[in-house]
């Protein structure tokens, strides 16, 4: 088959459930085989050639167009409770809204740690278009326990996301094996240093992990927020959706764990975590400076 790197392909083991964008090629046993990346999901997976289908324009643009279907209606439903939070916020802050002016808010400040930097931008965009503060920084996840320590000095993030790709790999042990996976160790060690400089949960909120990653260790590592507890894939913009709850929730309030989860593209069989205080903060007054 001529494949090249960058084609998109789908794997016909699995059902072309996944797209696919092929960014290696080698060898394996005499065979030729391809190393691929989701192009939604944060998946990273190898494949013989032999498995692989190349998807056409109108296949790619027919999935495209249902995968934004799915993010407006996702954007849409978090803009909503984003209004109901902002109403909410401001009345506890005005006592009763007794105070007439307008108000200003300060929300949450991110540090986004991503293992690709396709996915990075895509979450970027939608970081900007919610209005979330957010330093982005591509780090292959091999490097990210050595340098977490210092990007949290330099950032001083109240979010924390550690994401890029992971995968299971059945062939190479159990669910409860970390040797089974692709960079679910990475994630937790990267867990594990962030919270030898910030211990507590509520003063650094954590999300880690990407597709199929193990769940039960990260959380023991420290975070707040991980996938995937099904080991099924998540989207590449699911991470957005748990910080973006958390960062406009006011600061005196906890959120429960299925009021982040429900607006997300995936859900909870690839996303969970434990309750965690909001870090929004309202303030007053709102005042403008006169050019004059």
């Amino acid at each position: 088959m001529s494949l090249q790197v960058n084609d998109v392909v789908a794997r016909k083991s699995y059902g072309c459930d996944v797209l696919f964008r092929i960014i290696d090629v080698g060898i394996n046993r005499g065979e030729r085989e391809a190393v691929l990346y989701g192009e939604d999901f944060r998946l990273i997976a190898d494949a013989p050639f032999e498995d692989l289908v190349l998807i056409n324009e109108e296949e790619r643009s027919h999935r495209q167009r249902t995968d934004e279907a799915l993010q407006k209606q996702s954007y849409l439903l978090f803009s909503q409770e984003k209004e109901l939070l902002r109403q909410k916020s401001e009345y506890l802050s005005s006592n009763g809204y007794r105070y007439s002016g307008e108000y200003f808010q300060i929300p949450g400040r991110v540090l986004h740690v991503d293992g690709d930097p396709s996915y990075l931008r895509k979450c970027l965009d939608l970081y900007a278009k919610i209005g979330i503060p957010v330093k982005g920084i591509y780090c292959n996840e091999k490097e990210m326990p050595d340098r977490i320590s210092s990007l949290l000095d330099l950032y001083r993030p109240d979010i924390l996301v550690i994401t890029g790709h992971d995968a299971y790999t059945k062939s190479k042990g159990k669910k409860t094996d970390l040797d089974a996976y692709r960079h679910s160790r990475e994630f937790g060690q990267t867990v594990v240093e962030a919270r030898k400089k910030i211990p507590n949960l509520d003063q650094l909120i954590i999300f880690a992990g990407a597709c199929q990653s193990h769940f039960e260790s990260l959380i023991q590592a420290g975070a707040n927020f991980a996938s995937s507890p099904q080991r099924v894939n998540i989207h590449a913009l699911d991470p957005v959706y748990i910080v973006a709850k958390i960062s406009f929730t006011p600061f005196r309030e906890y959120i429960h764990v299925w009021d982040v989860l429900r607006n997300t593209l995936t859900g909870e069989k690839g996303l969970g975590g434990v309750d965690t205080k909001g870090v929004l903060r309202t303030g007053l007054p709102y005042n403008m400076p006169n050019d004059e």
